[in-house]
């Protein structure tokens, strides 16, 4: 199996993924930290896949996504976008919809923590 096919198959098993460097207990930059630390308080379940694991796949998913950092977030398949993207979909609520939209269970409550303290 490639690396492509590799990414592609754990995108279309799994309702949410994160590419990022390091895992969602253990991030290994300060992007895929904020992007799994968001996650992680809205009590979203993310699949997370550390590109430094895998040269591959670190590469890969570049590639794939046509995007040239990490991390990257997946919802239903669809690429969200970077650390960047992630931050202001969560503190414009635009995160939340794409959530309720692709039925992903989160924590509103939290998300709207994040968006007072940020305001």
């Amino acid at each position: 199996m490639t690396a492509q096919d590799q990414i592609r198959n754990t995108i279309d098993k799994n309702d949410v993924v994160l590419f990022m460097k390091g895992t969602k207990t253990m991030p290994q930059c300060g992007f895929s930290s904020r992007v799994a630390g968001v996650l992680n308080y809205m009590g979203v379940e993310f699949l997370d896949v550390d590109v430094l694991s895998d040269p591959e796949v670190r590469q890969g998913i570049k590639d794939f996504s046509d995007w040239p950092t990490i991390p990257q977030l997946y919802v239903k398949g669809e690429f969200v976008g970077g650390c960047d993207i992630v931050t202001e979909m969560t503190l414009s609520g635009e995160l939340d919809k794409l959530f309720e939209t692709k039925g992903v269970t989160f924590d509103k409550d939290a998300a709207d923590k994040i968006r007072a303290a940020n305001a």
